[in-house]
């Protein structure tokens, strides 16, 4: 595959579309020392970006969390993501929007006085997981566990909460899997690397309350098509070993869309029938 930084193409750099190898930082950028970074996936369907407006507003508030008031309205990112789809001719893509402060005056911890830059991209991206799309994912358990609300914003799609993400989805396709699950910090079921969790036991829905996990759009949205029809979604506290008890279970994300998994460490689940139809659903509904 062609290196992300060798391509033809365009990216929007605060405000101008620049040529897509220009698209450049300094290494004293201090995101890249100190993780003051946040970022939206999307993905573009015929041309239209699913809950885009949503995503922009999330990456204002992520950034205000983490003390980066973003100088682009919601408005004006709303307008640059739609430019750089029409730039690259893109209609189905993968959108990526990063705010992150720059190289300025200040190098150490505090950067107050360092710009505030913002990036979007946009490529053509398939299936998140390949052929695990339709056969259902294999996860390793995590040896890391997410953190606690208290020592980091945990509400906000912040890059520094993706360092554990690289190192445990690294160790898990050593093991021959896709991805990996985490615990939390008090040792329930959270989450997967870059995707929320759903489980399924005789025709109800369990999945993790979002109170040290990032809410995600996808997963709000797939609770929408549950409840609309009529399946009981339980937005709960997990053990572990639950799991062995649940027959079903799916991933959720922007990037994932809906992805069935069939296997947990040493629990094993079917690619079933309402796994089938809200996968489905959502597909449908992304591109209605």
């Amino acid at each position: 595959m062609t290196a992300y930084d060798d391509r033809d193409g365009k990216i929007w750099v605060d405000g101008d579309l620049v040529d897509w190898r220009d698209a450049k930082v300094h290494v004293l950028t201090h995101a890249l020392h100190y993780a003051s970074s946040v970022f939206e996936g999307e993905r573009a369907y015929g041309g239209k970006i699913f809950l885009s407006r949503k995503h922009s507003e999330r990456l204002r508030r992520s950034g205000e969390m983490m003390d980066m008031n973003i100088p682009w309205t919601v408005d004006q990112i709303e307008e640059a993501k739609y430019a750089v789809l029409e730039a690259n001719g893109l209609s189905d893509a993968y959108v990526r929007a990063i705010a992150f402060r720059g190289a300025g005056e200040d190098m150490g911890v505090s950067s107050s006085r360092n710009p505030i830059r913002l990036f979007i991209a946009a490529w053509e991206w398939g299936s998140y997981y390949g052929d695990a799309k339709f056969k259902g994912a294999k996860l390793d358990i995590s040896k890391w566990k997410r953190p606690s609300p208290e020592t980091i914003p945990t509400a906000a799609k912040a890059a520094g909460l993706y360092m554990i993400c690289t190192m445990s989805k690294h160790a898990a396709e050593a093991k021959g899997c896709s991805d990996a699950l985490f615990l939390d910090y008090r040792g329930y079921v959270a989450e997967a690397t870059g995707a929320n969790v759903f489980f399924v036991k005789d025709g109800e829905v369990h999945t993790p309350l979002p109170d040290a996990i990032l809410n995600g759009l996808t997963r709000q949205t797939v609770i929408g098509l549950l409840k609309d029809r009529g399946i009981p979604v339980h937005e709960r506290h997990i053990m572990p070993e639950e799991m062995a008890g649940f027959q079903q279970c799916w991933l959720t994300g922007s990037a994932a869309e809906v992805t069935p998994v069939g296997q947990i460490g040493d629990y094993t689940f079917e690619v079933g029938e309402l796994t089938r139809e809200i996968s489905n659903a959502y597909e449908a509904l992304v591109r209605s």
